[in-house]
């Protein structure tokens, strides 16, 4: 095997990492990789330098991230990947995690009681993983550099390890807290009980084994032999669903992007079961029929219409979307034109706010811990790519002698037939579990461009936020003239219908925008961490050069440029 070494420069040769002071972005002529992960976003451009495509480099990206990033990187989980090639042609590749065949909608109950737990913290609340099948299928289409390849800077990552830094160190403790009940897991990211501390090596012998039978023999080193069985045992030891047959019957789906406009730009985002797409383009063509530049940024009037605008599309989330293949009827082209827009629009009053009703409050809990990374190469293809494993290291399941977690994505499914209350618990029909249906998400890996050509490339990880964050970060560059890292740096906030209120980041509003809101009727709350983790691409075409700009909300992010 081909031994990688990982080495950072701030300036030789070809290749430029990004961290800067103030809000200028990264720039680059001939590739760029901007992820959670610095190490990851090198061995992404290290793949562009070697002559791969944008999906080769988000493919060694995303392997590089399950082990440098274990909290959202993964193998065994699942999400969206949108490519758009330099001739225009886009396609969206689902690999969200599926229900296994024994699924039910029932199956949180037990003494006829909805369990949290059996949802959200059991091996019953595991889905099929489907990460593996949906880097594969991308590649197989769009890569051109051999698989193996791909894969052998992971595997060198986890067989010799890297350096904990502080930020992961912090993280593994606090997860450590909460995987104590596995050993598996215990072994996997801690000595012995003992937390790693900054400085110290970070070696995953057992995820080298099973990245090395993933890079030999492609999806069948993970969905069947060995690594299979391990899953498999682990589930049948432990009151899981998971067989092998489900395993070797998962299948990555292509399938057509959402598309919208607004300005004058092309949206290309993703389609169910994935409501990112469609919520994000109904709210952009409700808000393009305001001014908002001259309304002005973060001024009360554009967060209220904004506001309006989240609060409408959230509602639509709730009513009619989940999985395509179980949900045929879903009205998609009504959601995304123009004129359901001018309806919608037509209902805001501009001066007082809407009031969001309890009654049909249709969604589980999201967690906010997914990743997100974007990839433009040289020829200006472009991949925008959202994965997770649910909740910050998912289910905490280490799977035993294959050193991977295990999502607890299940958990978006809702909770049961006929329960819904006020309280949150859900029980509206398209997002129950059933045999091998993919649950409703809101990941919203995006791309824009503008008169043929590639302008942007955005997402975010952030749970139920991750829609709004993503159409900030679109209106910040649009409308008010920001570069990549001013987009990525400027304040949040977030409303979704329910519960009714804006969320907002602390000292992202004054104290008279705050009184301005409320005196519009609107309820208001700090939170005390950020929002997301966005991380952008934009591209100057006059100047014939890509911009990148890094979320600097979490730390250990990079973004990675070349000029080679």
């Amino acid at each position: 095997m081909k031994r990688f070494t990982f080495v950072i420069a701030v300036l030789v040769g070809a290749s430029v990492v990004l961290l800067q002071a103030g809000g200028q972005p990264i720039r680059a002529r001939n590739g760029m990789v901007v992820s959670q992960s610095e190490i990851a976003s090198q061995v992404g451009v290290d793949a562009l330098e070697d002559g791969g495509t944008a999906v080769d480099a988000a493919v060694a990206t995303a392997f590089a991230l399950a082990v440098t990033h274990p909290t959202a990187g993964n193998i065994g989980g699942g999400g969206f990947l949108v490519h758009r090639a330099a001739s225009g042609d886009a396609v969206a590749y689902d690999f969200r995690e599926r229900a296994p065949a024994a699924a039910t909608p029932t199956m949180w109950f037990e003494n006829e009681e909805y369990s949290f737990e059996r949802h959200h913290l059991s091996h019953l609340s595991v889905g099929v993983p489907g990460t593996v099948a949906g880097l594969h299928l991308a590649w197989e289409e769009h890569g051109t550099l051999p698989w193996s390849r791909l894969v052998e800077p992971a595997i060198a990552l986890a067989e010799d390890g890297f350096t904990v830094t502080h930020d992961f160190s912090a993280s593994l403790k606090q997860a450590l807290q909460r995987i104590q009940i596995y050993p598996a897991s215990v072994a996997q990211f801690s000595k012995h009980g003992v937390p790693y501390e900054a400085g110290e090596t970070f070696r995953q012998p057992d995820l080298a084994r099973t990245l090395q039978r993933i890079a030999d023999l492609g999806p069948a080193g993970f969905y069947e032999g060995e690594t299979a069985r391990l899953l498999a045992q682990e589930m049948a030891a432990n009151g899981g669903l998971i067989t092998e047959d489900d395993l070797k019957a998962y299948r990555a789906i292509k399938r057509e992007p959402i598309r919208g406009t607004y300005r004058g730009y092309e949206i290309i985002s993703m389609p169910p079961p994935s409501s990112g797409g469609i919520v994000l383009v109904e709210m952009l063509n409700m808000l393009e029929g305001y001014d908002l530049v001259s309304s002005g940024f973060q001024s009360a009037r554009t967060i209220h219409l904004m506001t309006e605008a989240m609060r409408r599309g959230y509602a639509d989330r709730a009513l009619y979307l989940g999985d395509p293949d179980f949900n045929p009827e879903m009205p998609v082209t009504r959601l995304i034109s123009k004129s359901h827009a001018t309806d919608l629009r037509d209902s805001i009053d501009e001066e007082h706010a809407s009031v969001s009703s309890p009654t049909s409050f249709t969604w589980p809990s999201e967690s906010p811990e997914t990743t997100h990374f974007s990839v433009v190469d040289a020829a200006r293809n472009a991949v925008s790519l959202t994965y997770t494993l649910e909740f910050g290291y998912g289910s905490g399941i280490v799977v035993p002698g294959a050193g991977f977690l295990l999502n607890n994505e299940m958990g978006d499914f809702n909770a049961g037939p006929d329960i819904t209350n006020a309280n949150g618990l859900i029980g509206t029909e398209p997002n129950l579990a059933e045999p091998y249906k993919r649950m409703l998400s809101s990941m919203t890996p995006t791309i824009l461009t503008k008169d043929g050509q590639l302008f942007m490339v955005t997402g975010t990880p952030g749970g139920r936020t991750i829609i709004n964050t993503v159409l900030q970060t679109i209106l910040n560059v649009v409308d008010f003239g920001m570069n990549a890292q001013e987009a990525t740096d400027a304040p949040r906030f977030h409303h979704q219908w329910l519960p009714d209120r804006i969320s907002y980041e602390r000292l992202g509003f004054s104290a008279d925008t705050i009184a301005l809101l409320e005196a519009r009727g609107h309820t208001l709350q700090a939170r005390n961490g950020g929002q997301g983790t966005a991380q952008l691409i934009v591209f100057d075409v006059e100047r014939n050069l890509l911009e990148g700009g890094l979320d600097r909300r979490r730390p250990d992010g990079g973004a990675v440029g070349t000029d080679r």
